[in-house]
C-alpha cells in the first residue's frame, strides 16, 4: 500500500496591509507569486474569496502539518497581508 500523507485544511484570514495590492492587477500578479511559494512548501490552495467586513480575503488551503499552515503564513505575510490561520 502506498504511502499517504494526510493533508489538512486550514484558512487563513487575510488583510491587505500592502498599499501596492490594493490595485487589483497588481494583486493578481502578486497572488501568482504567491501560489507558486505555497505550492513550494507543501501548502495546496483550495479556495480564497474576497469578502466584505473586517478582513478582504478568506483563504481555505491543505497543508501536510502546521508547520506548513505557519510557512504559509510566513509567505503571505512576505508579500504584504496580515493573516490569521487556523485549523
Amino acid at each position: 500500500m502506498p504511502d499517504q500523507t494526510a493533508f489538512t485544511t486550514f484558512v487563513s484570514l487575510v488583510d491587505v496591509v500592502d498599499e501596492t495590492a490594493q490595485n487589483a492587477q497588481e494583486f493578481a500578479s502578486i497572488w501568482g507569486d504567491v501560489e507558486r511559494e505555497l505550492e513550494d512548501v507543501g501548502v495546496h490552495v483550495e479556495e480564497s474569496y474576497a469578502v466584505l467586513g473586517a478582513v478582504d480575503f478568506l483563504v481555505i488551503f491543505e497543508a501536510e502539518d502546521p508547520d506548513a499552515a505557519f510557512q504559509a503564513s510566513l509567505i503571505l505575510e512576505r508579500h504584504g497581508f496580515d493573516t490569521q490561520t487556523m485549523e
